[in-house]
């Protein structure tokens, strides 16, 4: 699952992110409202976390844009405002929970799954490109006539990536910030992963495959 945060404590996003990575979650951190607007929109998030006080954009201003741009990521909001009437806005604005803070780690994760769960009830599990199906439950490619391939946390990452809007082209600054946040690769890893999941792809004898456009990113699309 991935989620994005945002949040311009940094001392407080650095411990939320390795409280949420721990717990097997794929995370964006940025640090200004500006800065979460785009992420949002060119994103694929299963779940947004926003602080309400932030520089550039508030929090309240985010949520506004993205639910009128027909967004429907699930948001809940991270505030040291407790008022009532703070509340009730971000509600309506169409923020999914709120959490004043300080609050307990164990109740935002807590918090996190409840989001996410009602994320489940619209969100498709599967992601489809020709007969090719990613289960995201399981990590599992396949095909109708073969077994299916358990892929690796980052394989199944860059292939969902990519399968969530077949035809789009994923930067390799994108794979970059979204699977190897941390820098610790090199970009080249990018190819190396794409290479295996080519290989993954002719082994299941789909009818998909990820092309290379050069000097821009990489796409999955079906073929005739």
């Amino acid at each position: 699952m991935r989620l994005l945060l945002a949040d311009d404590e940094k001392e407080l996003s650095n411990a939320l992110v390795a409280i949420l990575k721990h717990n097997n979650y794929t995370v964006d951190a940025v640090y200004n409202g500006t800065d979460a607007l785009d992420y949002a929109l060119t994103g694929d998030y299963d779940g947004i976390i926003l602080d309400i006080m932030m520089p550039g954009l508030d929090g309240m201003d985010v949520l506004k844009k993205l639910r009128d741009k027909g967004l429907s990521t699930p948001v809940l909001f991270l505030t040291a405002k407790s008022e009532i009437d703070d509340r009730i806005k971000g509600l309506d604005l169409g923020a999914d929970d709120y959490l004043p803070k300080p609050f307990d780690m164990g109740e935002l994760l807590a918090r996190v799954r409840a989001m996410l769960r009602r994320k489940a009830d619209f969100s498709p599990t599967n992601l489809i490109c020709g007969n090719l199906t990613l289960d995201r439950s399981g990590y599992d490619l396949s095909t109708p006539d073969h077994d299916k391939i358990h892929l690796a946390s980052r394989e199944f990452q860059m292939m969902e990536l990519l399968m969530t809007s077949p035809g789009r082209i994923i930067s390799v600054d994108t794979f970059m910030d979204r699977i190897w946040p941390d820098g610790e690769a090199d970009v080249n890893i990018v190819w190396v992963y794409i290479s295996n999941l080519r290989k993954k792809l002719s082994s299941l004898e789909a009818n998909c495959e990820i092309k290379a456009s050069r000097g821009v990113g990489y796409s999955i699309t079906e073929t005739n």
